[in-house]
């Protein structure tokens, strides 16, 4: 019995440490040589759909011997009656047809077979070839059957390890084809503008890049925070860990606490499950916190302590946990007049400014418009099957003049409109900004937009008189105001009383 412990306290840390068979195989082979003559041990696998066998695994080079075979109906029942049975069987002890098939040219030597065990309706069998019988064939028995555990587990961990495999080309596939009907090389998309518009924010992304202090970008919504907080998870030391966004102004403030930090089975109703939060995930890797102005102030204590120690709790939990994760946030808020206010903490505010990094508006990167439109006409071009249109003069000056309230999102909003608008043969700029009276007549000359936006009451007034001229003071019906608004008839009352509008003036005498 020692003995049999022995081998298998050698068996396995060879199991544990090794995902290929046949580096498995030779080294159980080194070990169990000793005690009994083997010529040669190896994993024979029966496929459920076409009944065929085929060695999955060999200690020994010469695997053409053991080349796939076909299994009749008779044979695959009588190996389905043992494996099922999971008992160590005599290679004689099988009908003749089947033990050929199971065990190809094994000349006069004596196999011994051991069914393993998987979650698969595929069959698995590891054999031995005896040289000669040394020993009773109890022992060998005995030896060969304290190798079904170990042995089937290699098996499962060989067939995990396959699964992960080609879930991972298929991911790569997929994503290889997402990215290309983007228009697109890669996940992170190019910052375009890194020696003009952008130079200085360039500059500062490379000087904190390769160290973990905390990171807080500031900019207006849609200038590309998420794109340099990549950019500074790619060229730091943690960029094969994960990359993980959050959006604080998105999480319900009574969930906040669960989504970032985890929570235990049972530690409030409904959590049916111990749940791996935000920070945990990020482990080893950046975790990018959108919108920090908006992180409630319960929240903020417990990620202060993060930022001070790296210690974290899960809600309902009774151990602290240790996390290893860079920080980067972003805002485009005022968070020292919410500190002032006392909606952000101070003492948080401190530890977050530490280096912070400030991304222009696309109204003052006027140097960058005509890369930045080219770069997403292609995306949009190969995105929508349609050919490249090349940018006029007229093009750039039109994009230029306009003052881009949504920056670089609405920039790529209007090259997508363009480029289908066009259809590909032109790009449809003026169009796709909007520079068209309302009710699509083309305007005498294209002016750009003046640099002192309306109030939007004032817009909307200015809208509604205009329907009321075209339809003549008329509000319901087929041809009514409201119709051509595409507003409910009641709507269209109360905001015209709202904004002071008589509908009557429009009318003919």
């Amino acid at each position: 019995m020692k003995r049999f412990n022995d081998i298998l306290l050698q068996v396995w840390p060879i199991v544990s440490q090794n995902n290929d068979l046949t580096q498995i195989l030779i080294g159980i082979g080194s070990i169990v040589s000793p005690h009994f003559p083997i010529q040669e041990i190896f994993i024979r696998h029966l496929f459920h759909e076409n009944k065929t066998l085929e060695t999955l695994a060999s200690n020994s080079a010469n695997n053409q011997n053991f080349h796939i075979s076909a299994c009749n109906a008779d044979c695959y029942d009588e190996l389905k009656t043992i494996h099922n049975k999971q008992s160590t069987i005599d290679l004689d002890s099988l009908q003749l047809k089947t033990a050929e098939i199971l065990c190809p040219k094994r000349s006069n030597h004596s196999c011994l077979v051991v069914p393993l065990k998987t979650a698969t309706k595929d069959l698995y069998f590891f054999l031995i070839i005896l040289q000669e019988f040394t020993n009773t064939k109890n022992f060998y028995f005995k030896l060969i059957g304290i190798l079904r555990e170990p042995m089937s587990v290699a098996v499962r961990k060989n067939l995990s390890y396959h699964e992960i495999i080609r879930l991972k080309e298929a991911t790569e596939a997929d994503k290889r084809k997402l990215l290309t009907k983007l228009g697109r090389e890669k996940v992170s998309e190019e910052i375009i503008g890194t020696h003009t518009g952008l130079q200085s924010v360039t500059e500062r992304v490379n000087m904190v890049a390769k160290s973990d202090l905390p990171v807080l970008i500031f900019g207006e919504t849609g200038t590309g925070k998420e794109l340099v907080a990549r950019s500074i998870h790619n060229q730091s030391g943690r960029s094969k860990g994960p990359f993980i966004r959050v959006n604080c102004g998105a999480i319900p403030p009574e969930l906040i606490d669960s989504q970032l930090f985890g929570h235990e089975k049972g530690a409030f109703t409904g959590a049916v499950e111990t749940r791996i939060g935000w920070f945990e995930r990020a482990n080893d890797g950046t975790l990018f916190l959108d919108e920090i102005g908006d992180l409630p102030l319960e929240a903020q204590v417990r990620f202060l302590r993060i930022l001070q120690d790296g210690w974290m709790e899960r809600v309902g939990g009774k151990y602290p946990i240790r996390v290893n994760v860079r920080i980067v946030l972003a805002t485009n808020r005022d968070l020292v007049t919410l500190v002032a206010r006392g909606n952000f903490r101070e003492d948080l505010w401190y530890r977050i400014s530490t280096f912070p990094i400030f991304l222009p508006p696309l109204r003052e990167r006027k140097m960058d418009m005509k890369l930045l439109a080219a770069h997403f006409i292609k995306q949009s071009a190969t995105r929508f099957g349609l050919s490249e249109v090349l940018l006029t003069d007229q093009d750039i000056q039109l994009l230029t003049d306009y003052r881009w309230p949504g920056n670089i999102r609405e920039l790529k909003a209007v090259i997508d409109r363009a480029v289908l608008l066009g259809n590909g043969n032109s790009l449809e700029i003026s169009r796709a900004l909007g520079w068209q009276n309302t009710f699509g007549e083309k305007t005498s000359a294209i002016q750009p937009i003046d640099k002192t936006l309306r109030p939007l009451d004032e817009a909307i007034k200015t809208h509604i008189e205009q329907a009321l001229k075209r339809t003549k003071g008329k509000v319901e019906g087929q041809s009514g105001a409201a119709r051509l608004l595409k507003i409910n008839p009641q709507t269209l009352r109360s905001k015209m009383r709202k904004l002071g509008i008589n509908w009557n003036q429009f009318k003919e005498n």
